[in-house]
């Protein structure tokens, strides 16, 4: 195995791990409270490893989606370690800050200026539904990709994918915000409900970590997916287009989020895709070599 075999996701998703565990080795106290949480970061840094040296080349069908796709199926696992990780460094939440930058900005926090002008059951319904399609969209993405044989851009995809989520994981713990449902509770005067969409969200955040809310994630790796169908998939970027920003939206409408976590999530998602495009030059050559002869063919036949 040399460094060849590697790819650049391989180094994120080996490199975040060890990360996570300094900061637990420096700051986490008593450090027997996270060895789960090492135990974690070892066995994916050991995954990993497994995966590269015994996958790499591989051409077979089941292999060569192991060897591509292995970190989307860890992202979950590495979402839901946050959650014990949350009071790593700070033991309160600092939504008074985020609310009264908000207050300061707008006039109004904007999930009880809504709350008091703008709740609407199909209006709750359409942006659960546009919030909601985040969970399948990551997943149908790659797939997508993976069954058109567009390797190339799976690896540029899934590199700046995992930017985006391993530079947003820790800053859940650098500065905890719990979020507008659980800050505001009690001063919201409406109850936010809807027959289907709306339940299935609810039933999806079951499981969101309580205080992984700054940065918005949803938004961030939306909007990547987003970026990238616009430039290989025009059309179904332009229809990406309205459903990302109905989850933008309904990240905040729907209480889960303040608008400052869906503008950091953004930037963060924007500095991934140029840092990844700036490094990767050699995946999205390949890509347009791709297009380009896809055209020609088209042109032949």
């Amino acid at each position: 195995m040399s460094r060849k075999d590697f790819y650049p996701f391989d180094w994120l998703v080996i490199s975040y791990p060890v990360i996570m565990s300094t900061f637990i080795l420096v700051f986490g106290r008593p450090l027997t409270d996270y060895l789960d949480e090492l135990f974690l970061n070892l066995i994916v840094i050991s995954l990993t490893l497994f995966i590269v040296h015994f996958f790499h080349g591989k051409r077979s069908g089941s292999s060569l989606f192991i060897r591509l796709l292995y970190p989307a199926m860890l992202f979950l696992l590495f979402y839901e370690q946050t959650g014990g990780l949350i009071k790593l460094i700070f033991n309160d939440f600092f939504d008074h800050q985020l609310t009264a930058l908000e207050a300061m900005v707008f006039g109004a926090n904007p999930t009880i200026w809504l709350d008091m002008h703008f709740i609407n059951v199909w209006i709750t319904e359409i942006l659960s539904l546009l919030y909601f399609a985040f969970y399948p969209m990551i997943y149908i993405y790659f797939l997508v990709l993976f069954f058109k044989k567009r390797y190339q851009l799976i690896k540029v995809s899934m590199t700046a994918v995992c930017l985006t989520f391993f530079a947003s994981f820790p800053l859940f713990f650098l500065y905890p915000i719990e979020g507008p449902r659980y800050h505001f509770v009690g001063e919201y005067t409406n109850e936010i409900t809807g027959p289907v969409f709306r339940p299935l969200v609810e039933l999806a955040q079951r499981g969101a970590v309580h205080g992984g809310c700054m940065p918005s994630t949803h938004f961030g790796v939306a909007l990547v997916i987003m970026i990238f169908c616009l430039i290989y998939f025009k059309k179904a970027g332009i229809i990406l287009i309205p459903v990302v920003t109905g989850l933008a939206l309904g990240t905040f409408y729907g209480r889960y989020h303040y608008v400052s976590d869906v503008i950091v999530g953004g930037l963060i998602a924007l500095a991934s895709m140029f840092v990844t495009m700036r490094f990767m030059n050699f995946a999205m050559d390949e890509e347009s070599s791709f297009e380009n002869k896809k055209k020609k063919v088209s042109y032949v036949s």
